[in-house]
């Protein structure tokens, strides 16, 4: 295995000598940046076994593992290598360009996850603020302005072609097309809901407009919140293209939404990882819900509720956003009338899907840069690809959850007997 001592030296002209040529001399890199790269760079070979390149701004070209480098790291300065070297300082260091990434970026995630996820106070702490002091549906719009907002074009090219899914489709098999998971997704969730015609099904987020598109045709009463103005302007356009008469859209959060009579069955997907706030939502999905009613959720998940790195929440998610906390909202549910009905672990689903956006939004590089900009095509670069990595190391899990409501409006404890509960769980 090739290690940091393979230095490429420049070339020297060849002299005439009578002594026999000698092996050239292994020399250790020599700058501190050179240093600090190579001890990360080669633990990560250690563990994974990857090849890669690194070339710094002094022109020195490390090399790592053996075989061809299946990723190549090009340093414009020894900056980035001379700080705290966080996820969030190289990863805030590669948005504004001052070094790039050539090859599998599904590779370089090796090396990536061995860097400090959290580091920088100022984030959590502004986080921690508006989790605090900000209004539940103030939050969600903020959320959904600095994610949702940037124009369908930009989304569209990069997600299932069929019903435009942002959230996990589902595989039979890892070698299907992202549309025929799209389509299995729409399936569990017809399946999951026991839906038939003339049903009043509650869709929170609308998202580009896929329930609509599959659930309309078929006679079900779709009734979509957003709270995104352009999710809004699309499936009003789907539904009036397609004639679903039998659908609406409403610009509303759930929080606020106040339906004339209640509905058969609620679908969400996704959205829960921005309505963090459980036994709100679990509260009035009851109300929401007729007797025997069935909710379908699906999200990406983490094992702790808030549980984000520093890059992700600067770039990716602000605001109050958390990862599915599954554990917290099976208890909330459960606290609050609702039967938990089925739960399905689709992390290697989101871990292809995420896949398939990314080499998707690689292939419209081209077209992004032109429109957005070259830092917005370095976010979203390694939002999609970390994301897809994150799932098949299952640092992030994903699921889907199936509840139907009950008669009673169960427990509901208040603060005194959660203090209790809570007590009891050191023991």
């Amino acid at each position: 295995m090739q290690t940091t001592n393979d230095v490429r030296m420049p070339e020297t002209p060849a002299q005439e000598t009578s002594a026999a040529p000698q092996a050239p001399v292994r020399t250790a890199p020599r700058s501190l940046a050179a240093r600090k790269i190579s001890e990360l760079v080669e633990r990560g070979v250690a563990e994974s076994g990857i090849s890669c390149a690194v070339k710094l701004a002094s022109g020195e070209l490390l090399r790592f593992g053996g075989g061809e480098p299946q990723f190549t790291v090009t340093f414009q300065s020894d900056k980035p290598l001379l700080g705290s070297m966080s996820e969030y300082a190289l990863g805030k260091a590669y948005v504004e360009g001052e070094f790039d990434i050539d090859g599998d970026f599904f590779a370089l995630q090796e090396v990536r996850k061995l860097l400090k996820a959290r580091a920088h106070r100022g984030i959590f702490l502004t986080f921690l603020l508006q989790l605090i002091a900000m209004p539940a549906t103030a939050i969600n719009r903020k959320a959904i302005a600095a994610h949702y907002t940037l124009g369908d074009d930009f989304y569209l090219p990069f997600m299932d072609q069929k019903y435009r899914f942002y959230s996990q489709c589902i595989f039979r098999r890892d070698d299907e097309t992202l549309e025929q998971a799209a389509e299995h997704k729409l399936e569990s969730m017809w399946s999951g809901l026991r839906l038939k015609p003339g049903m009043r099904l509650l869709d929170i987020g609308g998202g580009w407009g896929g329930v609509h598109e599959y659930c309309g045709p078929r006679g079900v009463r779709v009734t979509s919140l957003t709270i995104a103005e352009d999710s809004y302007k699309f499936i009003g356009a789907l539904d009036k293209r397609l004639g679903l008469d039998n659908c609406a859209v409403r610009l509303e959060d759930f929080l606020v939404h106040e339906p004339a009579e209640q509905y058969d069955a609620v679908v969400i997907y996704g959205v829960i990882e921005h309505i963090p706030y459980y036994r709100r939502f679990a509260s009035r999905l009851w109300d929401r819900l007729k007797p025997g009613g069935r909710l379908y959720l699906d999200a990406s998940a983490s094992i702790e509720k808030y549980d984000s790195s520093d890059f992700t929440r600067r770039y990716i998610w602000p605001g109050a956003h958390s990862f599915l906390c599954l554990q917290d909202l099976t208890q909330e549910l459960l606290f609050h009338g609702l039967d938990i009905v089925e739960t399905k672990n689709e992390t290697h689903d989101y871990m292809l899907t995420m896949r398939h956006w990314a080499e998707r939004f690689e292939a419209n590089r081209e077209a992004v840069v032109a429109k957005w900009g070259e830092e917005l095509f370095r976010i979203w670069r390694l939002y999609l690809w970390t994301g897809s990595y994150a799932f098949h190391g299952d640092s992030l899990q994903a699921y889907h959850v199936v509840a139907q409501k009950r008669a009673d409006r169960g427990p509901r404890p208040g603060v005194w007997k959660r203090t209790g509960q809570f007590l009891r769980s050191f023991k």
